[in-house]
């Protein structure tokens, strides 16, 4: 039964992905300093990656952050989820509650606040290699995705995509 709603869930997920514009709810240009999601993001609560990280080594349950990031890699197809570099060399993504985007042509680099929720994850090997496809990678590249992975997943609610001169 459970892995049942597993593949339900995966496959809402993937569907989630596509090109529909009608879900996103969003105006298609970008717009620094502007805030999406169902829940208002308080800027001057944000910690950094770093806190997320090493909270996230002792976490058992999930738990809930706002905290900055740079987004390294965003959803090429529907700006449904996006990597962010974690500073030590790898990356975590970031999910979207209840399907809400950014605009798909955020460019990588670009600075946000996020709030949501940070769990540990097992990451299958199909939803691996379906955010591979949303990030453009070639099929070599997806098809040398054969292992899941455990790794730091976080669920946005909100999220501002920061101005440079807020820096």
């Amino acid at each position: 039964m459970k892995t049942y709603l597993a593949l339900i869930a995966a496959a809402l997920f993937m569907a989630s992905c596509g090109d529909s514009k009608e879900m996103t709810g969003n105006s298609e240009s970008l717009e620094l300093g502007k805030s999406y999601g169902p829940v208002e993001v308080s800027p001057e609560e944000a910690v950094g990656v770093d806190k997320v990280l090493e909270v996230n080594e002792k976490m058992m349950e999930p738990t809930e952050f706002t905290f900055e990031g740079t987004m390294v890699e965003i959803c090429s197809k529907a700006g449904c989820w996006v990597n962010i570099d974690a500073g030590n060399g790898e990356t975590f993504m970031v999910r979207f509650k209840d399907h809400f985007t950014i605009p798909p042509g955020t460019a990588p680099g670009t600075k946000a606040i996020f709030h949501g929720v940070a769990f540990n994850d097992t990451v299958s090997v199909d939803m691996l290699q379906h955010f591979a496809e949303d990030a453009g990678k070639s099929q070599e590249e997806i098809d040398k995705i054969t292992e899941p992975e455990f790794k730091l997943g976080f669920t946005a609610d909100g999220i501002v995509l920061k101005k440079e001169e807020e820096e």
